[in-house]
């Protein structure tokens, strides 16, 4: 018994020892990579002398002269370096903070303007987390102390270390000057405002047209020549022109109407009268029908008919061009938030979003101008989703092209779409999905009390946005999601990794 214990004194002391050797290691490590600039400001908290009870701003300056001078200065710094920063003494040590652990909170401070938390802003993703990916925190050579200008080449341009946007103009293809001018030229960076118009979602200085008009006078026959004498003037120009590059001429948009790529204007506008668009036929309906007769039938025959697709093709499609192949307006989400308010509450609310649903767009799931089922969905709901997620299932390549099409052929998407799809392995059976042995569909809902419906994807999750792995923890129950089936589930504390079977009495 005795040599026992000491057995296992021993084996704790080694295990000890070797934790304390680890963690001297990864100290020492750390302390050289600091020295040697390699790990970043964060973890340099000790100051690499002693300070004493009372240092401000005079004794940083010894050191630090060069953090109040340049082109741009900081107001901050006139301020004072306590402003922003904190020092604690404790014995020999010296210890040198922001005031906030987060660097964006520290700057909203004095920036609240700057602030994105409330939901509904958008505002550009660097600048929501960590200014510094973009500002110096003292003293800049550049405005608004940016760390690169915002004009120029790859090197020079701040936005280019991110962007490659007018970057990769084809042989054959447009580029737009106003690029050249500095991407400020037409964008603020932090401009905020709701999503869903264009103004705030790409953060302009102004929307289309107004931006535009700045420099090509509508006035100007160079302008209104291209455009058969239309009035084009209060038109969205980028709803047919791509503002940076294109592979076209003119700019065009990547996808184009057949009519509008030759320039026949006249197969569907007669001349212009009194400033105002003339069409060929009564109604822009009656004039899409006399070449897409095939969507009209879709649309009046479904057995499921989408309310939005009753009046004019207008509403939804521009009738020259655009970033998708059905030209949707004012792009593929958008077109369909403007109805269905609910699922732009989400877009506004919601951590998660679907991929599909708010980036590429709704049409990537639903069909748009009817269908056999509910919801409008392309294929009922686990073929739906596997369509994506499921690895044997392989998109088809465009010709000519670097997208790609599913559902055979009928959405047309980015080549690189799949490179963050989460793919699953399930069994020949359609198990093993959260884990192995678990259903994915084909059998009954337990928490069902009528026992007719059977599980589905959307048993557990949202297919539009939610909280993590867009699951529907709870919802519409006081339960755990996994408890709504499983009722020998006890309530999971905070800090459990999975749920946890009661343990039965009498037993371990």
């Amino acid at each position: 018994m005795c040599r026992r214990a000491s057995g296992r004194s021993k084996r704790r002391q080694s295990v000890s020892h070797n934790a304390n050797t680890i963690i001297n290691r990864i100290i020492t490590i750390t302390t050289l990579l600091f020295l040697l600039g390699v790990v970043p400001c964060a973890f340099a908290t000790v100051h690499p002398v002693p300070l004493e009870k009372g240092t401000d701003t005079p004794q940083c300056l010894q050191c630090h002269e060069d953090k109040g001078k340049g082109k741009h200065v900081h107001p901050a710094v006139d301020m004072g370096c306590l402003t922003c920063h904190v020092i604690r003494i404790a014995g020999e040590t010296t210890r040198v903070n922001l005031k906030t652990a987060r660097v964006a909170n520290l700057c909203f401070e004095c920036h609240a303007d700057k602030n994105a938390a409330k939901p509904g802003i958008v505002v550009h993703a660097p600048a929501k987390d960590d200014c510094l990916k973009c500002h110096d925190a003292h003293t800049s050579a550049n405005e608004s102390l940016l760390l690169k200008g915002m004009s120029g080449g790859k090197d020079e341009n701040l936005c280019l270390g991110c962007h490659n946007i007018g970057l990769s103009t084809v042989k054959d293809g447009s580029h737009h000057a106003a690029v050249d001018m500095g991407c400020n030229t037409c964008h603020v960076t932090h401009k905020t405002g709701k999503h869903g118009t264009q103004e705030f979602d790409y953060h302009l200085v102004k929307a289309a047209p107004e931006l535009c008009i700045g420099c090509h006078d509508p006035k100007d026959a160079g302008v209104s020549k291209p455009h058969n004498g239309q009035p084009f003037e209060k038109a969205a120009c980028t709803r047919c022109h791509d503002p940076h590059e294109s592979n076209s001429p003119k700019l065009m948009q990547k996808f184009v109407h057949v009519p509008f790529t030759p320039g026949a204007c006249d197969s569907c506008h007669q001349p212009a009268k009194d400033g105002k668009v003339v069409l060929t036929q009564p109604s822009a309906k009656s004039l899409c029908v006399t070449c897409h007769d095939g969507q009209a039938k879709q649309i009046e025959t479904a057995k499921v008919q989408h309310p939005g697709a009753q009046g004019d093709c207008t509403d939804c499609h521009n009738p020259h061009a655009g970033k998708s192949p059905q030209f949707l307006q004012p792009n593929r989400v958008a077109v369909c938030e403007a109805c269905h308010t609910n699922e732009a509450e989400i877009h506004d609310t919601k951590r998660v979003l679907h991929d599909p649903v708010y980036k590429q767009g709704c049409d990537v799931c639903h069909l748009g101008h009817g269908g056999e089922r509910e919801h409008l969905i392309r294929a009922e709901t686990n073929e739906l989703c596997l369509n994506c997620h499921d690895p044997k299932k392989a998109p088809a390549k465009v010709a000519d092209s670097t997208d790609i099409t599913i559902f055979d052929g009928a959405v047309q998407l980015p080549g690189n779409y799949f490179d963050n799809i989460s793919l699953l392995r399930l069994d020949p059976k359609g198990f093993g999905h959260p884990q192995l042995g678990h259903p994915v569909g084909g059998m009954i809902d337990p928490s069902d009390p009528e026992k007719v419906k059977k599980i589905t994807c959307v048993r557990c999750h949202n297919p539009h946005g939610g909280g993590k792995s867009l699951l529907a923890v709870g919802e519409g129950t006081s339960k755990s999601l996994c408890s709504q089936c499983h009722s020998n589930l006890r309530t999971i504390p905070i800090g459990d990794a999975t749920p946890v079977e009661k343990k039965k009495k009498g037993k371990r």
